[in-house]
């Protein structure tokens, strides 16, 4: 009889447990595929790739939303909704961007910008606080991330200013020398160092939101992403920004280090609004 209870309560337990998880699952809404650039409607390529996808806590008000730019060296990758980001009691976007050599890579950072005015102006109608938006991403999402965060001209296209509408930007491994897709469209060797206005150390400054930058294992990851960010993060503090904090994995490669980096990126999201709370 005792290992009949036992064998009930404990299944009991494990039932529960489940219809808790699912209640919880259930408290999240995925809305797809929305575009993000109504201004150049009739345009095939635009209208098939600046879409994304808002997964948001349904029945909540005032969340933080994290951006989300997806990797691929600026030539490929598609929009996704980190799985270890779900269920943190934040909104993400996942956004897609046209790709070189299709469009310049210019046009891969204004739909970023399009795609993260877009978050700004309509995250509120889904209960979101667009005081409170987190612009981040992987390799050329992260590329991304610095250039709308940091060179001003872009958010400007859309009437904002980064330092106003961004909590804070969160790059993993992104390139800020002058991105390799960049020096391809002008002829430059990948092996050629080059930092122009297209390039992210071209606009540190001490003003910009705060920033999280992160990397993989300095033997690991792609030659010389480690040794650009570490370069970066030191002008930046020269440059005399109170907050940027750069971490490195060791033992992560560059394709995998988002692992690591998602858990922090969680944590520090979080630390912020506490911050802000006090």
């Amino acid at each position: 009889m005792k290992k009949q209870l036992l064998l009930i309560l404990t299944i009991s337990f494990f039932v529960n447990l489940g219809v808790h998880a699912q209640k919880k699952q259930s408290k999240y809404r995925t809305v797809e595929n929305i575009s993000y650039r109504t201004d150049r409607r009739g345009d095939r390529y635009i209208d098939s790739l600046c879409r994304l996808d808002l997964y948001y806590p349904e029945g909540k008000k005032g969340y933080p939303t994290v951006i989300w730019f997806h990797g691929g060296s600026l030539t490929g990758g598609k929009r996704s909704i980190p799985e270890a980001l779900k269920n943190k009691g934040f909104a993400i976007v996942g956004v897609d961007y046209r790709l070189t050599p299709h469009v310049k890579v210019s046009d891969c950072i204004d739909d970023a910008a399009a795609a993260a005015a877009w978050v700004v102006n309509n995250i509120d109608n889904y209960g979101g606080d667009k005081s409170s938006v987190f612009v981040a991403g992987h390799s050329a999402g992260g590329y991304l991330t610095f250039m709308i965060g940091l060179d001003k001209r872009w958010m400007k296209r859309y009437g904002m200013d980064p330092d106003s509408v961004f909590r804070a930007l969160i790059p993993y491994s992104g390139q800020v020398v002058t991105h390799f897709a960049r020096r391809k469209e002008l002829g430059v060797p990948s092996t050629c160092v080059m930092v122009d206005d297209m390039a992210p150390l071209n606009h540190t400054r001490n003003d910009c939101p705060p920033i999280l930058m992160m990397t993989g294992d300095r033997e690991l990851e792609m030659l010389g992403r480690y040794e650009e960010n570490a370069y970066f993060w030191r002008m930046m503090k020269v440059a005399g920004h109170p907050d940027v904090t750069f971490r490195e994995f060791d033992g992560f490669k560059h394709g995998n280090m988002t692992q690591a980096g998602h858990f922090l990126t969680v944590r520090f999201i979080k630390d912020i609004l506490k911050k802000n709370e006090k």
